[in-house]
C-alpha cells in the first residue's frame, strides 16, 4: 500500500489522497481588485486535473492594505465571491477539495501607503527578497485597530464559506501579521497584545471558528522556528500552537522562517528539512499536521506519510514545475494511474 495515495478525512473534509497543493502567491490580479481571474482559474483547476487531493489557494488578504502587493488576492468584499465560486465549482468536478489561506501581510505589505504591524519595527530584507525591491517602515496598530482586524478575519471567513471553500487556513507563518504578534523579536507592544503574544492569534482563531460550520476543519500555518539570530525556537512556537489548539485549530501546517534575515539557526535547505518540525508539532499537540518543504520526490513524500511524521504533505515548487505532480507521483509509486481519459494516452 502507498500511504500517500490513501484517502484522508478530518471532520467533513474528505480527501482522495494525502497530497496538498501548498499556497503560493501568484501576484496576478491585474485589475488590482483582489478578485481571481482566468490565470487563477487555469492555475488551480489544472492542479485538480493533475491529481491533487487538497488545493490551498494562495495568501488572500482581509483588507486591501493587507496584501503583499496590489496583485494579491483578497476577500474584503462580497463582490469578490463569484470569481472564487467559479474556480471552486470546477475544482470539485475533478474530485479535489479546496481551501483558502486567509491572512494580512502586516509590515510586509509592499504596496501599502503605510504598512501596519504588531509594532513599528521594520523588516530587514534584501531587495531580491521582495516583489518591489523595498519595504516601508510600519506603523504600530492601535489596540482598537487590532480588534477591528480580528473582525476583518471573521468577515473574510464568512465570505470564504459563502464561496464554497471546503476548509480555511490561517497564515500564521513567514513574518506576516499573525506571526508578527507571536514573535518576541517583532512584537514590543505595551498593551495586552504585547504582554500576551498568543492573544491576537487566539482571538482570530475564535472569531474565524465562529464563522465556520462546526464540521469544517480549521488549518493554521505556523513557522516552527525563526531564522533571525535570537529568534524564537520550537518550544515557543509549540507554546503558541497550544493556545491556538485550545481556541479551535484542527490541523497545523508546519513551515519555518520568513520573518527576517536568516542567521545561524536557519536549517540547511535539504529535501525534507522541515519534516522534523511537523513531527514534533504532531507529537506535542496531538493533532494532525501537514509537512512542507522540498518534498517533491514522491518517494520522500510517501516516506513522510508512511513513517507517521505527518498526515498530509504539501508540495509547492514541485507543483509550479508540474501541474500533474499528483498523477505522476501515483504512477511512480504504484506503477499504475487513472488519469482523465483525455490524457490517458500520455500519462499511462
Amino acid at each position: 500500500m502507498n500511504n500517500l495515495l490513501t484517502p484522508y478525512s478530518i471532520k467533513n473534509l474528505e480527501l482522495k489522497n494525502r497530497i496538498v497543493m501548498s499556497p503560493m502567491c501568484q501576484y496576478s490580479v491585474d485589475k488590482e481588485d483582489g478578485a481571481p481571474n482566468n490565470w487563477h482559474f487555469v492555475h488551480y483547476v489544472s492542479r485538480a486535473v493533475g491529481g491533487t487531493g487538497l488545493i490551498i489557494m494562495e495568501m488572500t488578504s482581509v483588507t486591501p492594505e493587507g496584501r503583499i502587493t496590489n496583485g494579491g488576492l483578497g476577500l474584503w468584499s462580497d463582490h469578490q465571491i463569484p470569481e472564487y465560486q467559479r474556480i471552486i465549482s470546477e475544482i470539485h468536478k475533478h474530485g479535489a477539495k479546496v481551501g483558502i489561506q486567509i491572512a494580512h501581510a502586516g509590515r510586509k505589505a509592499e504596496d501599502a501607503t503605510q504598512p501596519v504591524g504588531a509594532s513599528d519595527i521594520p523588516v530587514e530584507v534584501l531587495p531580491e527578497e521582495t516583489m518591489n525591491g523595498e519595504l516601508k517602515s510600519p506603523r504600530t496598530l492601535t489596540t482598537r485597530e487590532v480588534q477591528e482586524t480580528v473582525q476583518q478575519f471573521k468577515e473574510a471567513t464568512e465570505r470564504a464559506v459563502k464561496a464554497g471553500f471546503d476548509t480555511i487556513e490561517l497564515h500564521g507563518a513567514h513574518g506576516y501579521l499573525l506571526h508578527q504578534f507571536m514573535s518576541p523579536s517583532i512584537n514590543n507592544r505595551a498593551d495586552e497584545y504585547g504582554k500576551d503574544l498568543a492573544l491576537f492569534g487566539e482571538e482570530v482563531v475564535r472569531a474565524v471558528k465562529s464563522a465556520m460550520p462546526k464540521t469544517m476543519p480549521l488549518i493554521m500555518r505556523m513557522s516552527a522556528i525563526e531564522y533571525v539570530d535570537d529568534g524564537y525556537d520550537l518550544s515557543h512556537s509549540i507554546k503558541m500552537a497550544n493556545r491556538f489548539k485550545e481556541a479551535g485549530v484542527d490541523l497545523f501546517h508546519v513551515s519555518s522562517g520568513g520573518e527576517g534575515p536568516p542567521g545561524k539557526s536557519k536549517p540547511k535547505n535539504t529535501p525534507g528539512y522541515q519534516v522534523p518540525f511537523a513531527r514534533e508539532f504532531k507529537k506535542q499537540l496531538g493533532l494532525p499536521v501537514i509537512a512542507v518543504g522540498k518534498l517533491s520526490d514522491p518517494a520522500l513524500a510517501e516516506a513522510t506519510i508512511s513513517n507517521g511524521d505527518a498526515e498530509l504533505v504539501a508540495i509547492a515548487r514541485g507543483m509550479l514545475n508540474d501541474p500533474y505532480w499528483g498523477l505522476h507521483a501515483e504512477k511512480a509509486l504504484s506503477r499504475k494511474v487513472n488519469p482523465p481519459f483525455q490524457y490517458a494516452r500520455g500519462i499511462r
